[in-house]
C-alpha cells in the first residue's frame, strides 16, 4: 500500500500506486494554479491523471486535517456540509470504477456472462461482512429506496392492513407506501415524532403505541433524514415483532456512519446506500432480508431470473452499468483504511462540536441530545419567518446563492439547518459555515 505525499517541485502531489509484483515509481499529478480569490487554497488532484493508474491506493492523512482533502475532487472554493445528501466519492474509487468499465467495454458480452456474475456475488459477501451479514442474504441494487420499492411492491398486503411510519418517514418513502396503500387498500398510519428534545423511550414509545392487530410493517428509519435521529433500532424491532408487525428498516444513512451488525438487530429487512457514508460511487445500495422472506421477495424490474430465486432474480435485472455495485468492497476499504469505527466516532464529535459552536453564536438550540446523534446534526435558526415548504425553499435558495448546500429543515414552527461532518471536513468550515448564517440573517430582515 502507498501513500500520498508531496512530489517533487512543479508536479504537485504525488500518488504512490500500490500494485502486484512491486511499487511503480511514484505518479506525479498535475495541479492547476490556484484561482484568484481562493486565499491560496490547496488545489486539486486532476481525475485524469489519476484514473491512468490501476487500482490505486493512497495511504489517507488524518481525517479532518488539510492534507486529506486532495482524496476528493471536491471543489473546497465551495462550503461543502453536507455530505448526508449525495455523499463524496474519492478519487481512488471513482478510478477503480473506471477500471471495472475498461473491463466491461474490453469484451462485452464476455464479461456480462463469464465475469459479472461472480463479480457481483464477491462484492455482496463484502458488503455483506462489513454489516453482520451474509452474501447469500443480501442483493446490491441502485439504492435504498428502490429496495424499499421492490419489498413494499412483493409484500402480500391485503384491504384493511397497516403500515406504520412516522412523521419523519423519508419523503420518497412515504410516498411509496401510499402508493401502495391506494393499489392494495392498506392504510397508512402516522406515528407523530417527538421533536425537538426527543428520547430513545420517547421513540420506542411513538412506535409502541400506535401498533395494532392489524400492522403488519412497521418501516423504521434507522437515522432520520430530516431530523438525524439515531433510532433506537432495536427496541421499536423487539416491540414491533412483540406485537405481530414485521420491521423494515431504511438505513439509507446508516452504513459507514454508525456501525452495523444485522445478525444480532433483528429486523426483516435492512436496506442502505453505499454512496452516502461509505463515500461509494453513486448508484449503489444494498438490500438484506432474512431468509424467511426472501422466496417471495422480487425486484422492481422482472427478468430472466424470475422463479430461480432471490438472488437470481436481483442479480440480473438487463442489461446494466454494474461498475458503482462492484467498487462498494473498494470503497468500504477506503472508509477502514480512515479508521472505520474510529471514523465514525470522529466524524460525529466534530458534528457535535460544531454544532453547539454554531447554535451558541446563534443563541438557539440543538434538536436532540449527543446519544442520538451521528455524523449529522440539526441547529434551530433564528430567522425565516413561518417555518413551511415556501420558506424553507427561500432559505435554502440563499445559501445556494453564496456557494453553500446546506439543508434547511420546516419541523414544527421553525427552521433547523442540518449540517454534516465527514473525513475531508476541517473544523473552520463550520465557522464559515456560521458567516454564512449570519449572511443569510441579514438578507432575511
Amino acid at each position: 500500500m502507498g501513500s500520498a505525499g508531496q512530489g517533487s517541485r512543479g508536479h504537485g502531489t504525488v500518488l504512490r500506486v500500490g500494485m502486484r509484483g512491486g511499487t511503480p515509481p511514484p505518479l506525479p499529478l498535475p495541479v492547476a494554479p490556484a484561482e484568484s480569490g481562493t486565499g491560496g487554497r490547496r488545489p486539486l488532484p486532476a481525475l485524469a491523471a489519476i484514473t491512468t493508474a490501476r487500482y490505486p491506493s493512497c495511504m489517507p492523512a488524518a481525517p479532518h486535517t488539510p492534507d486529506i482533502r486532495p482524496l476528493w475532487g471536491l471543489d473546497y472554493s465551495q462550503l461543502i456540509v453536507n455530505h448526508g445528501s449525495y455523499g463524496a466519492t474519492p478519487l481512488e474509487v471513482l478510478a477503480q470504477q473506471d477500471e471495472w468499465r475498461r473491463r466491461m467495454e474490453a469484451s462485452p458480452t464476455l464479461f456480462m456472462a463469464t465475469k459479472l456474475p461472480a463479480a457481483i456475488r464477491a462484492a455482496a459477501d463484502a458488503v455483506a461482512a462489513a454489516i453482520g451479514a451474509e452474501g447469500r442474504d443480501l442483493a446490491l441494487v441502485d439504492n435504498s429506496t428502490g429496495a424499499i420499492n421492490a419489498i413494499l411492491a412483493s409484500f402480500p398486503f391485503q384491504p384493511g392492513d397497516e403500515i406504520l411510519v412516522t412523521s419523519h418517514t423519508y419523503g420518497a418513502v412515504l410516498k411509496t407506501a401510499r402508493h401502495v396503500a391506494a393499489r392494495t387498500g392498506t392504510i397508512i398510519v402516522t406515528a407523530p415524532m417527538p421533536f425537538p428534545d426527543a428520547t430513545a423511550d420517547k421513540l420506542i414509545a411513538a412506535y409502541a403505541d400506535h401498533l395494532t392487530p392489524r400492522t403488519r410493517m412497521a418501516i423504521v428509519d434507522h437515522i432520520t433524514s430530516p431530523s438525524a435521529l439515531v433510532m433506537p433500532v432495536a427496541e421499536i424491532i423487539a416491540a414491533c415483532h412483540q406485537a405481530g408487525a414485521l420491521v423494515l428498516v431504511d438505513g439509507a444513512h446508516g452504513p459507514g456512519q454508525v456501525p452495523l451488525d444485522l445478525k444480532t438487530l433483528g429486523a426483516d429487512y435492512y436496506v442502505g446506500n453505499g454512496h452516502k457514508w461509505w463515500m461509494g460511487a453513486k448508484g449503489a445500495g444494498f438490500l438484506w432480508a432474512a431468509p424467511q422472506h426472501q422466496a417471495d421477495l422480487h425486484p422492481t424490474i422482472i427478468s430472466h431470473g424470475y422463479g430461480s430465486g432471490f438472488l437470481a432474480e436481483f442479480d440480473w435485472t438487463g442489461t446494466r452499468d454494474w461498475s458503482a455495485a462492484l467498487v462498494m468492497p473498494d470503497a468500504i476499504a477506503f472508509h477502514n483504511r480512515l479508521g472505520g469505527t474510529a471514523l465514525m466516532a470522529a466524524n460525529r464529535n466534530l458534528a457535535r462540536a460544531a454544532a453547539e459552536k454554531l447554535a451558541a453564536r446563534l443563541g438557539t438550540r440543538l434538536a436532540s441530545p449527543p446519544d442520538l446523534e451521528a455524523a449529522m446534526a440539526l441547529v434551530e435558526l433564528p430567522f425565516g419567518g413561518p417555518a413551511n415548504d415556501e420558506t424553507q425553499a427561500e432559505l435554502r435558495a440563499l445559501f445556494y446563492g453564496l456557494d453553500c448546500d446546506i439543508p434547511i429543515m420546516a419541523l414544527g414552527d421553525t427552521h433547523w439547518l442540518r449540517l454534516s461532518a465527514q473525513a475531508y471536513n476541517l473544523p473552520s468550515d463550520f465557522d464559515r459555515l456560521g458567516d454564512l448564517v449570519d449572511m443569510v440573517s441579514q438578507r432575511t430582515r
